[in-house]
């Protein structure tokens, strides 16, 4: 992600989320926070976003802090290519960990976690709008010969070979 990208992402947000970042927020996420690595997808054949995600490492752990779809995208892999990539910058920076919050109500995302590994290790009571639980869902080890297999499979699907194969081969 680059600064340039940062209105999209917001228009994006408010699309995706009842509440969002705010566009100083993610500028200052871009300038001042080493820790934080954000990714955006762009549609094929244009510049529009599709989506982003991004993360902090700390250690050897990735918090996923955000990932989010255009809602008109959702359920045609393009979650899962941004996925994809979260996942294999946060292993090629080191990360053995990823954790993430989900709506207990997110059905879709919670379907595509867990095809990623990810598992539910606890709730964080009304987390969103003081009424929606989050999930708290944990992946790893990233590092794991077992977890590069899982990547492997999940991008053997797509016609094209990601860039980010080259790293787990």
């Amino acid at each position: 992600m680059r600064e340039s990208d940062i209105s999209q992402v917001r228009d994006l947000e408010r699309q995706a989320f009842t509440t969002t970042w705010q566009e100083e927020a993610f500028r200052n996420e871009l300038r001042n926070n080493p820790a934080a690595v954000y990714i955006v997808l762009r549609e094929p054949g244009n510049d529009r976003l599709a989506g982003y995600a991004g993360f902090w490492l700390v250690e050897d752990e990735a918090h996923v802090t955000s990932i989010a779809i255009l809602p008109e995208l959702r359920g045609g892999g393009a979650g899962s290519r941004l996925l994809f990539s979260l996942v294999c910058q946060a292993r090629d920076r080191g990360a053995r960990w990823v954790t993430l919050e989900v709506r207990a109500d997110n059905v879709p995302a919670q379907k595509l976690y867990k095809r990623f590994g990810f598992a539910k290790v606890g709730t964080r009571k009304n987390y969103y709008e003081g009424i929606v639980d989050g999930w708290i869902l944990w992946a790893g080890n990233l590092q794991s010969v077992l977890y590069r297999q899982r990547l492997l499979a999940i991008a053997e699907k797509w016609p094209e070979i990601p860039e980010e194969l080259g790293e787990l081969k």
